[in-house]
């Protein structure tokens, strides 16, 4: 019996590299002998690291007859000549050991340190791959759907990874089979196993496919400044270009569209605002509420506050579904937006809705802020067919909250 067809399986296809395994396989066999030899002084572990073969070779000084006073490194002339009968006197001896030598336990107890070291190598390499390819795109196929989390084989490494729901845009329907692109967003050890989470919302997922689609990007031609996102409904994406030839939104969007449509469909519908950034704060915050037209802004940089005057047709574009198109222009920019229409005075006499939580259900007030109205006037700026379009209330609530806000300034 040799070596090399005890421990076939661990010469090849594993994922690590020849001096890695090289030394573990030292380690572990020094380990064999000195457990029976009390000292690996006097031994030579050969790896051939072309075909991974492994060798174990005895090596004791040649002494005469009954003049060896150390048998760990010293071997007398006529066991040598056993074993070689070239050998002469004052030569080494080199005796090679094989696994029969050392019994069965101890093999078995060898192949099974082996297994142990060669399995926390590939945790510890899995872990380093992904650690430095974080922030990167990775293509997998759906191995199991569980309740909170996806499995995904990785199709260029085959290693397991972990798409969590919370993770997933809404409107991702999967299955068994179907393959998936996600951004690697951390590793992580649990339970000294190396856990890859994959995500589909971060924003750097959103600048990786843009990066893959717009050749400048990757060119280093535009830069992304910053991008923000309420994944599957809507995201902002603030670029900059640093050669004036090339006009980053244009490039960003592409011919009719065809470069931001890919992007668009695998974020599920996605609508990606594109905006030029600048360092002129005004400008930017008005590019930031597109497609809105602004007309006038006040700003007070003290409190990172902006006062921004709309047409009334505009204002309803500025804040968007739920308010999610204003929300996203204050991440985008930093800065807390105020909207009103052109008419409006930000000096006339108002009231916040929270002082009517006396005589408005809590769910209602909720309901109008999340579409940019949180106070008194901002609501009967609307009108009544306008707050039933853009609000889930029902035109009897809505009456009734009408009711209240008019005679709050029909008493001044």
């Amino acid at each position: 019996m040799n070596l090399v067809d005890s421990f076939a399986e661990f010469k090849a296809g594993k994922n690590i590299d020849r001096p890695t395994m090289v030394r573990v396989l030292e380690d572990v066999f020094r380990t064999l002998i000195k457990k029976k030899y009390g000292s690996d002084d006097n031994f030579d572990i050969i790896v051939n690291t072309q075909n991974g073969d492994l060798e174990m070779w005895r090596v004791r000084e040649i002494v005469p007859d009954g003049e060896v006073t150390d048998e760990m490194s010293q071997i007398s002339f006529s066991e040598a000549i056993s074993i070689d009968d070239d050998y002469e006197i004052g030569e080494e001896c080199y005796e090679q050991l094989g696994l029969e030598d050392f019994g069965r336990r101890a093999i078995l107890a060898a192949r099974q340190t082996l297994i142990s070291r060669i399995m926390e190598l590939e945790k510890d390499e899995v872990y380093k791959r992904y650690s430095d390819r974080v922030g990167d795109i990775i293509l997998g196929e759906v191995a199991q759907v569980l309740k909170r989390e996806l499995l995904i084989l990785d199709d260029a490494t085959g290693s397991e990874l972990i798409l969590p729901r919370n993770e997933m845009i809404r409107g991702d329907f999967v299955r068994k089979g179907d393959m998936i692109k996600g951004v690697i967003k951390k590793v992580e050890m649990k339970n000294n196993n190396p856990v890859v989470i994959v995500s589909r919302t971060d924003s750097k997922f959103l600048e990786k496919l843009m990066e893959q689609e717009v050749p400048e990007i990757e060119d280093g031609l535009i830069t992304v400044k910053k991008i923000v996102r309420i994944p599957g409904e809507r995201a902002k994406v603030a670029v900059e270009s640093y050669d004036d030839r090339i006009d980053p939104v244009g490039a960003c969007v592409g011919m009719k569209g065809s470069r931001i449509h890919g992007i668009v469909r695998e974020l599920k519908n996605e609508n990606i605002d594109i905006v030029n950034y600048t360092n002129n704060i005004s400008l930017f915050i008005q590019r930031s509420l597109t497609p809105a037209k602004v007309s006038n802004i006040g700003l007070d940089m003290d409190n990172k506050t902006a006062s921004v005057f709309l047409k009334p047709d505009q204002v309803s574009l500025a804040i968007g579904k739920g308010g999610s198109n204003i929300k996203l222009a204050s991440q985008l920019t930093g800065f807390e937006i105020d909207v009103y229409r052109e008419d409006d005075d930000p000096n006339l006499e108002d009231v916040d809705l929270d002082e009517f939580s006396d005589e408005i259900e809590e769910w209602v007030i909720d309901g109008l802020k999340e579409i940019g109205c949180d106070t008194a006037r901002s609501v009967l700026d609307l009108s009544k067919e306008e707050l039933m379009r853009r609000t889930d209330l029902e035109e009897e609530t809505i009456i009734g909250v009408l009711k209240i806000l008019e005679q709050e300034f029909a008493n001044d």
